[in-house]
């Protein structure tokens, strides 16, 4: 599977409108390669460089199986946000204190149509268990 994005290359920057200095709205994400036995999608947005350790952009699930893409500041019908670390259900972009932080963009094939009971908490662990396979695209940002 391959995770790619019309805003920004892997391992590049990420423009401005998609960070709390500017939109905060989340950026176009398309994907190709998908396994057959695919039966919906999670998305993960995670900062693995926060001052506090791993720090949540967004999480997404019950993304249908027909889905190769998602719109840029759009969330697929159907699929279900979970509470991020700025407190928001909806896309927080980046905004790190200092330096410059990864950004990591984390596509999730799963083995199931719905995932049930899921939370900030538990996301990880519940996508974990229904993962197929997946993707990931980093982008970096650092503010003006």
């Amino acid at each position: 599977m391959k995770l790619n994005s019309e805003n920004f290359v892997d391992n590049g920057s990420i423009p401005s409108e998609f960070t709390c200095d500017e939109r905060n709205i989340s950026p176009q994400l398309s994907w190709e390669d998908v396994p057959d036995e695919t039966k919906s999608f999670a998305l993960s947005v995670t900062d693995p460089d926060a001052p506090g350790g791993m720090w949540i952009h967004w999480l997404v699930y019950d993304i249908s199986k027909e889905l190769r893409k998602i719109e840029k500041n759009s969330l697929p019908a159907g699929a279900k946000e979970v509470e991020n670390d700025f407190g928001k259900k909806p896309y927080g972009g980046p905004c790190p204190p200092s330096g410059t932080h990864r950004y990591f963009f984390t596509l999730y094939a799963l083995d199931t149509e719905r995932l049930e009971g899921v939370s900030k908490r538990n996301f990880f662990d519940k996508i974990e268990e229904r993962t197929i396979e997946k993707a990931e695209i980093k982008g970096l940002y650092k503010r003006r």
